[in-house]
């Protein structure tokens, strides 16, 4: 019987060591994090509510801080650009985020949510958006991290197990979200979200206490996390794309990226000798054109991905999301 038990483990091994399949850490190729100093955010969020969980589900009578609750930071932390001060949302708890203009659905990511974890101490969430408060819908998620071992208080998962959960990057990088993730349903106007609710995941690998991502697996994160300060750490949301009023274009002499998306050379049209900047996610310059003179710009060495670029005329700067494929 032992053999047989000790060929069955090895048999799945390469189940777990294949199953890395998604977006690795930030800095790595093929990660999607984007730093929270790129200039490709154009927003944030300027009201939330928050309602805190326990600091820790399995045990309610558990205290920090003389509170069951998770007590850390105030909702306000959360808004704005992110700045290392958060609201710990504890065990199941939610934030709801709102904006001064709603989230639109543009080619690409649409907005990205920040955690203050680190590669060594990874927290998770859920992300819902609404466009009336009322009905709101999750983004599918996967969770490959093991489930046959709790991960402890100070262990982490990897970014590459996860898939659409909040907090899979480190704290200056947030997690993007893409709006055409979401089913098409009559009660979600995806060129008008209004709000984002941001869900703690409870960690646990217990049936009786854990969250399931979209596949019904349990998410193994850090659990228990019994400190003030438990759960998702919120540092902000910000926003990718906007809807934009008819105000902010100039019909006559607007300025357009084409062919987009493309991976070969783009043109822009109605930007001669206008200052040309093109940026990646984490807000590097990659390309720069002092005076352009309606010249293909190569793009065929750039990695598959979002950038942002920059046309400045006479001072007057145009920001135009490239989609490389």
């Amino acid at each position: 019987m032992k053999s047989k038990i000790s060929a069955l483990f090895l048999a799945l091994i390469p189940i777990f060591s294949v199953a890395q399949s998604y977006a690795p850490a930030a800095g790595l190729p093929g990660s999607t994090a984007i730093h929270k100093n790129s200039p490709l955010f154009v927003q944030w969020a300027n009201g939330i509510t928050v309602e805190r969980g326990l600091i820790d589900k399995s045990n309610p009578a558990a205290s920090a801080s003389g509170s069951s609750y998770a007590t850390f930071g105030l909702p306000n932390d959360a808004l704005g650009s992110p700045s290392g001060s958060v609201v710990s949302l504890g065990d199941g708890g939610f934030a709801i985020l709102t904006f001064a203009t709603p989230i639109s659905n543009r080619p690409g990511f649409d907005f990205a949510v920040f955690e203050n974890g680190s590669t060594a101490y990874l927290e998770l969430a859920f992300v819902e958006v609404s466009s009336d408060g009322v009905h709101y819908f999750r983004f599918q998620n996967h969770s490959q991290t093991q489930t046959q071992n709790q991960l402890s208080t100070f262990a982490s998962p990897e970014a590459t197990y996860i898939n659409n959960l909040a907090g899979k990057y480190s704290s200056e990088y947030g997690t993007p979200f893409n709006l055409d993730d979401l089913p098409e349903n009559e009660l979600l106007d995806k060129s008008n979200i209004l709000y984002v609710k941001v869900i703690d995941v409870v960690g646990s690998i217990n049936p009786v206490f854990a969250s399931y991502d979209s596949y019904g697996n349990a998410i193994n994160d850090s659990f228990p996390t019994p400190f003030n300060s438990g759960g998702f750490d919120l540092q902000g949301v910000g926003v990718l794309d906007m809807t934009l009023s008819s105000a902010n274009f100039d019909k006559k002499n607007k300025i357009a990226l084409y062919p987009n998306p493309s991976n070969g050379v783009v043109y822009l049209s109605n930007a001669q000798n206008a200052g040309i900047e093109i940026v990646d996610l984490n807000g590097r310059k990659v390309i720069t054109v002092a005076h352009y003179q309606q010249q293909a710009i190569s793009i065929s060495h750039f990695s598959k991905g979002v950038y942002l670029v920059i046309v400045t005329v006479d001072e007057n700067a145009h920001q135009i999301k490239l989609i490389v494929n």
